[in-house]
């Protein structure tokens, strides 16, 4: 038998004969360096990372990933169909994706900038079930997240994530790790955009880097959010002094 994933194989920016739109390097989003460098990317059946530092490019991929597959602009399901402000890139409309032959049966586009609107969403058409019966405003950001992984995510899913642990303390970063963990089991597939070396300590995951050069294959202890954690949980009294002077 066939295995289903990855549901999202591989990605490329179209050639430039095959694309309906001519592309204006000096414009954003292709005025991102790891962007207008950036050549095919393959995933990981079960989870990939996208790494680096703010305005890399990252989340612009990542949400045009996400409405290529048919997500809405602010995230959730793809029957969440609202959009409060139009901010989203020309990027999706520009991406080669190649699929599995196999639809996954679950999908989820989190963003943690937005959540509080898929939130509102969620109270306004009355579509609680999913989360516990309970309005995500009723909880800490922390918990609504936890209560998505937890109660929302049914497995044999593609699921997009920007930044999840914006709503997380490092215990439950753990948590969360050990929940990815139990849906990647179930023939679910992850592409995570993140700055935490927790999560990015994920088995066997497959980290992309976004930098000036395009975008890269690295390790976990080669990423620059790996060793400066290190260095600085290692020698923490000696960077303090470095950053804030003798007195620190």
């Amino acid at each position: 038998m066939l295995a289903a994933k990855p549901y999202l194989k591989k990605i490329s920016i179209r050639r430039e004969e095959e694309r309906e739109e001519k592309i204006d390097s000096g414009e954003y989003p292709f005025s991102i360096p790891a962007i207008q460098e950036m050549g095919e990317l393959e995933f990981h059946p079960d989870v990939t990372f996208f790494v680096g530092e703010n305005g890399a490019g990252k989340s612009t991929l990542l949400e045009a990933i996400a409405l290529s597959m048919g997500f809405g602009p602010e995230g959730g399901t793809r029957n969440s169909r609202f959009e409060t402000a139009s901010t989203t890139s020309s990027l999706n409309r520009h991406l080669q994706i190649s699929k599995s032959f196999k639809m996954p049966e679950d999908g989820y586009f989190l963003r943690a900038e937005s959540f509080y609107n898929v939130a509102t969403y969620m109270d306004e058409v009355g579509y609680l079930s999913g989360y516990g019966g309970k309005s995500l405003h009723g909880r800490s950001h922390g918990e609504s997240f936890m209560a998505l992984l937890t109660l929302k995510l049914r497995g044999k899913g593609l699921y997009l994530f920007d930044e999840p642990e914006a709503a997380l303390s490092p215990s439950r970063q753990l948590a969360a790790l050990s929940a990815i963990h139990q849906l990647a089991q179930d023939q679910s597939q992850f592409i995570i955009a993140t700055h935490s070396p927790i999560l990015l300590a994920y088995p066997g995951a497959k980290i992309f880097q976004f930098d000036d050069s395009g975008v890269h294959e690295t390790s976990y202890e080669d990423t620059e959010h790996f060793a400066i954690t290190r260095d600085f949980l290692n020698h923490y009294p000696k960077r303090l002094e470095q950053l804030l002077g003798e007195e620190a």
